[in-house]
């Protein structure tokens, strides 16, 4: 019994990572596609820096910002790419204050300001308290921000809120996770956020559809996805 439970764990954890190496894979053709030499990037959530090295090695002279509250991957970022990034300790959100944090210790990639379900047994959680900032509040760039990726474990709704000045004046494209299983831990519903892209004029993507060419999900389409979990990365495009 216990041994056909642990084939079950492990067959779903290598369609996971399956599935986020693909997602990766598009990641870079979308950045690729949309980001130029000069233009300034956004990693909220930026972990071991995966993403900072698409956008430095994309936009060697852009200005890029990366946002990772966990203090040992904040400390490592700050060393690794201080000479050419922006890396602050927040957990971006949509005000400015204090918050516990969830720091999943044995699976950091898990961790987020909620206490969610997890893909691993026995979650190593150290709960922290860490400084919340919105993405608003950093419009200093000389020029606008072009691209914006965030992966903050579900909290995706509420720095998107924070962000919604930038997204109005500088109408980047957004590269965002939102499934459940982590979102719905933040009573967000696809209604929501749809909603919430649609009043800013921006179009939703799948990344596969984007990038042969397809149009723009519908509301029902993306429900569709949010709710079977057929897809939990996307792309929101100013219209």
């Amino acid at each position: 019994m216990i041994k056909n439970i642990l084939r079950e764990i492990l067959f779903f954890l290598r369609l996971d990572i399956t599935k986020n190496l693909t997602y990766d894979r598009m990641s870079r053709k979308l950045i690729r596609q949309y980001v130029g030499a000069d233009d300034n990037c956004v990693d909220v959530g930026a972990h071991k820096g995966e993403f900072l090295k698409y956008f430095t090695k994309q936009a060697p002279q852009g200005k890029h910002l990366a946002f990772e509250p966990i203090p040992q991957f904040y400390t490592d970022l700050k060393r690794r790419w201080g000479k050419h990034v922006l890396v602050y300790p927040y957990a971006l959100s949509d005000t400015s204050g204090k918050s516990e944090f969830q720091w999943v210790k044995n699976a950091p990639a898990y961790s987020g300001l909620k206490r969610r379900k997890y893909a691993v047994q026995n979650p190593d959680i150290k709960v922290i308290t860490v400084e919340t900032k919105r993405l608003d509040d950093f419009q200093d760039l000389e020029s606008s921000i072009r691209f914006i990726k965030i992966d903050v474990e579900g909290a995706e709704f509420l720095v998107l809120k924070g962000a919604k000045e930038i997204l109005k004046k500088d109408r980047p494209f957004v590269l965002f996770e939102f499934g459940l299983g982590a979102s719905d831990y933040y009573q967000n519903t696809a209604k929501e956020l749809f909603q919430f892209f649609e009043l800013l004029d921006y179009k939703l993507f799948n990344l596969k559809d984007i990038l042969q060419g397809r149009k723009a999900l519908t509301f029902s389409a993306f429900e569709n996805h949010y709710k079977n979990n057929l897809e939990y990365y996307f792309l929101a495009a100013p219209k």
